[in-house]
């Protein structure tokens, strides 16, 4: 049952529990401009899939199998922004494009980003035209 929308969720619970220690259903509808009533509903949803441990009242945290999603989500999104960056893509813009496309990309796209971006790091010449490249766009 993995959607983009349970993937949004898994990250900012993630972030939450990193920040206050747990998730409360008013802050992630709050910040998902979603009522609360619709939240509680997907967590429930979440904690059937075993990747929260949801308590009324007394907040979400992620399960192992959550923290490791959330982890595998957050890798996703770090790889995709820094490829962004280096072709010349403004950080902000590369940080709100990552979390559009990193729900969308395959692991495999993915490793293959990676070995590009370690290509990039590894060559001298690749890297001085990569940054030549990102520096002829305004």
């Amino acid at each position: 049952m993995r959607t983009k929308t349970i993937e949004e969720y898994i990250e900012l619970i993630y972030n939450l529990e990193k920040k206050d220690g747990h998730a409360h259903t008013g802050t992630i509808a709050s910040e998902m401009n979603i009522k609360p009533p619709s939240v509680t509903q997907m967590l429930q949803k979440l904690e059937k899939e075993g990747l929260v441990s949801y308590q009324s009242y007394t907040g979400t945290i992620l399960t192992t199998q959550g923290k490791d999603l959330a982890r595998q989500l957050m890798e996703k999104h770090r790889v995709i922004a820094e490829f962004l960056e280096m072709i010349g893509i403004d950080k902000k813009l590369a940080q709100r494009d990552a979390c559009q496309i990193e729900h969308h990309m395959s692991k495999e796209t993915i490793r293959h980003i990676e070995e590009v971006i370690r290509l990039i790091k590894d060559d001298p010449a690749i890297a001085t035209w990569f940054e030549e490249f990102s520096q002829s766009y305004p």
